[in-house]
Formats: structure tokens, sequence, C-alpha cells
């Protein structure tokens, strides 16, 4: 097995994503948002479900004394706890563990220890989402092309600047034209980013009222078959409608209680955000064929561990 720091391309990689962190962090500060360090483990997190799109095999758990924890698959829960405090426009350059079937192995997208740009506003809905992420999307290509000429060339790597708004798409009309595997053909299929809409997935990500059955959530999609970039939605604030949602998809309670018992108090308020892979971005703006080859030190799921 190679080791990546032999690779003579990792080097305009690291340098790519030097500028795609400095500026995602620029970015989010210079629009008003309050940059949060992130939370590593914690009494409760993302469980990841029914989201067809997860295939976690478990939730890494470790005992420190007398509390059970377990490592944080996302931050969604404390962003909503923190923009609940009165933080109304957050964001945490986020590790995450998730510990993925080795099957996923060879799909080019997966790592069971990556970072993502994680982000909340208060009261926003999707269009706001919408409008702040394609900026930031065009401003980073737009500068990676300025800055990184030489190392974009050195890839063979040419990006095109996408315009807004990107197209939207339902889960529905995509799974009609494209099939059950939508999300691959339909990212081989664009040029441009596109957003789709209307997962079936966690608790947290707001019901439709107008539309019961359908979700006001979202993923941002790569073009030339890079897949999915960014998962976000509205999210549910209610008591009644959490506890619901949690018994319908078979959760136990019991594991969400510090969770349910803020939005029993009525402490939760309505918000939308998401959380864009880094390592996924790397990926898609240096052409690479697996989001592990952007890694200094691999973390893909299946794979041995050298360091």
């Amino acid at each position: 097995m190679q080791v990546q720091m032999q690779r003579e391309d990792i080097i305009p990689i690291l340098r790519i994503q030097t500028t795609v962190l400095k500026e995602m962090v620029n970015f989010m500060i210079d629009r008003g948002f309050i940059q949060l360090l992130p939370v590593i483990t914690s009494k409760v997190t993302d469980p990841l479900g029914p989201d067809p799109g997860s295939s976690v095999v478990a939730i890494p758990r470790i005992r420190y004394y007398d509390e059970e924890l377990v490592l944080t698959q996302s931050m969604i829960l404390h962003k909503q706890l923190a923009v609940a405090r009165g933080l109304e426009r957050i964001f945490i350059m986020s590790p995450n563990v998730r510990l993925e079937d080795k099957r996923r192995r060879n799909t080019g997208k997966h790592l069971f220890e990556f970072t993502q740009m994680d982000f909340e506003i208060a009261g926003a809905e999707m269009k706001d989402i919408f409008s702040l992420v394609e900026d930031l999307i065009i401003h980073i290509i737009k500068t990676v092309k300025s800055e990184n000429k030489e190392e974009l060339e050195e890839l063979g790597r040419e990006i095109r600047v996408p315009q807004k708004p990107f197209p939207v798409y339902t889960t529905h009309e995509l799974e009609e034209r494209y099939g059950k595997d939508w999300e691959i053909n339909a990212s081989a299929d664009h040029r441009e980013p596109f957003w789709a809409v209307c997962f079936k997935r966690e608790f947290y990500d707001r019901e439709d009222p107008e539309n019961p059955g359908h979700f006001r959530n979202y993923d941002l999609i790569y073009p030339e078959g890079f897949g999915e970039a960014l998962s976000g939605g509205e999210r549910e604030w209610r008591y009644e409608r959490i506890t619901e949602r949690i018994r319908r998809d078979g959760l136990d309670e019991r594991f969400f209680s510090p969770y349910l018992e803020v939005a029993r108090q009525g402490i939760l308020i309505p918000s939308a955000g998401a959380g864009i892979g880094v390592e996924r971005l790397i990926r898609f703006l240096s052409g690479k064929k697996h989001v592990g080859d952007v890694q200094l030190f691999r973390r893909v799921p299946g794979e041995p561990i050298l360091f």
C-alpha cells in the first residue's frame, strides 16, 4: 500500500485545501457568523437514520469515569441548542467519526473520519441556505482558480464556475428520471451543481406542514459524477413532533433524553443549516477519483490504517 505522503500530487492538493479552509472561514465571518469550536464527545449525537444514504455499522462509545459518551457523528443537535441560546448565525469546522460499512470502500466518496463545515441560522428557510451556499461555492471556485492556478494545472484539472441559482429537483423527480441510484446517474449527467430536495431522513428535519410525508430538507450534488456535497434541512423544534418522529423511526427515546428535555421545555427554535464535507469539496476541486486521495492520512472504510 502506498503511503500518501510519498505521492507527488498530495502537495498541490493540500495547497488547494489550505485556500479552501481560509476562504470558508473568512466567507462565513464576513457574513456575520460566529465560529464555534467542535464538540468531539457527547451524551447524544446524530443517529444518521432513517437516512438511506447512511451505512454506519456502529456509534463509537467511550466510558470516562461514570460517564457513557459517544463520538459525535455530526453537530446537528448541538447547533440547534446553540442558535436557541441566541447565537443566530454559527459555523464549526467539525471533525466527524462515522464507522461506515466496509463495502463503502470503493464508492469514491466515503470516509469514516472527515471534517465538515457545519453551520446553522436561526429562523432561516431553504431559500436562505440555497443562496448562501451558492455564493460560497462560487466564491471558492473563483478563488481556487485564481490562487491555485499552478496546482490545478499540475493536477490537470479544469473547473467551471457555476451560475446562480443552481437547479432544484425533488428526489421524486430524480428517481423517476434516473432510477433508484439517481445521485450517481444525475451527478454524472450534470455539468453544474444542483439541489435535491425532500428526503425521508432524521427526526430533526422538518416535515412540510402543507404536504405531510414530504420534508423541508436538501442535498447539494456536485456535477461530473462527484456526488453529494452537502446535506441539510429546516429543523423541527416542537417537542411533540420530535418525539412522534423518533417513535416512528423506531429509535430509543432514552438515548436522546438530554435533547428531548430541552425540546420539552420549549427552548428550541426554528432554524435551518447544513454540513459541507471539506474532503469532498477538495476532491471535486482537484478532480481526484477517490475522496481518500485528498487525505494525507487516509480514513477509507475497509482499508488498513497505516498511521
